[in-house]
C-alpha cells in the first residue's frame, strides 16, 4: 500500500489485486469513520480481479455470461460494470457536506459532475478528448482511426448520511473482451475502449499521476466553481 502525501483527501495505491468483497468492507468502514469525524477522507486506487458488479439500476438480463466471472451487489448506482486488471478504479470517499473546490457542500448532481471533469482532465493528459453524453453515464470518446465512439470511464457513486463512496473505473489497459459478459453500464449500443486500444502505452502508474494532478483542478482549494452550480 503506497500513500501519497497531499492537502485535502489523504491517497492510497493498494499494490495488487484487491478483492471485491474487501473493498466493500474497507470502504463501509471509512465512511463510517469519516462521518464520525475519527478519520480522514480518502481517495483509494485499486486494481481488481476479473468481476462483474451491479449498481442498484442492474437488470438481470443486462448479465449475458453469468459464469463468466464472480458477481457482486455493489449498492452504487447503475447497471452492471465490469472490473479487472488493467483498469484503475477509484474509490473517491469524502464528506459531501463539505465544499471540495469546484463542488459546492450538499449537491450531487454537481459532486458527479466533478468526478467527470476529473476523469475528462486525467485523460487530456494523454491527448484523450473525453466528452460527456446527454443521457448516457460516464465518459465517451471517440476514436478517429474507426470513426467511432466508446465509453473509456464508468461513474457509480452511493452518498450515506452525505458521505460519498464507490467512485471512477478508467480503462488503461483491460481485456476489452471481459466485458462481453454483461451490457455495460446499461448500454448496448456503444462499445467500451481504453488507453491502449486508443494506441496509448500508457501504465497504470501513468495514469494515477494523470489522475493526481487533475483532481486538485477539480476538488482542490484553488479549482473555480463548477458550471453546474450556477
Amino acid at each position: 500500500m503506497t500513500q501519497l502525501l497531499s492537502t485535502g483527501p489523504v491517497w492510497e495505491i493498494s499494490d495488487g489485486r484487491t478483492q471485491y468483497p474487501d473493498a466493500i468492507a474497507r470502504m463501509t468502514q471509512r465512511v463510517a469513520d469519516i462521518r464520525a469525524g475519527t478519520a480522514p477522507e480518502l481517495v483509494w486506487l485499486v486494481e481488481h480481479p476479473p468481476l462483474y458488479t451491479a449498481g442498484t439500476s442492474a437488470l438481470p438480463e443486462e448479465l449475458t455470461d453469468p459464469d463468466r466471472f464472480p458477481t457482486y451487489k455493489a449498492g452504487r448506482g447503475g447497471h452492471w460494470t465490469y472490473h479487472g486488471p488493467g483498469q484503475r478504479t477509484a474509490y473517491v470517499m469524502l464528506d459531501l457536506q463539505k465544499r471540495h473546490g469546484s463542488v459546492p457542500p450538499q449537491d450531487i448532481r454537481c459532486y458527479v459532475n466533478g468526478l467527470e471533469e476529473w476523469m475528462i482532465r486525467a485523460l487530456d493528459r494523454f491527448n484523450v478528448r473525453g466528452e460527456r453524453r446527454q443521457g448516457r453515464v460516464g465518459i465517451w470518446v471517440v476514436d478517429p482511426a474507426r470513426g467511432t465512439e466508446a465509453k473509456i470511464g464508468a461513474i457509480g457513486v452511493r452518498v450515506s448520511r452525505w458521505v460519498g463512496w464507490h467512485g471512477i473505473a478508467l480503462n488503461v489497459d483491460p481485456d476489452l473482451t471481459h466485458f462481453g459478459g454483461i451490457v455495460p453500464c446499461g448500454i448496448s449500443e456503444y462499445g467500451v475502449t481504453s488507453l491502449a486500444d486508443l494506441g496509448i502505452p500508457a501504465t497504470m502508474h501513468d495514469a494515477d499521476i494523470a489522475l493526481r494532478a487533475a483532481w486538485d483542478e477539480v476538488f482542490g482549494a484553488d479549482a473555480q466553481p463548477s458550471a453546474c452550480a450556477v
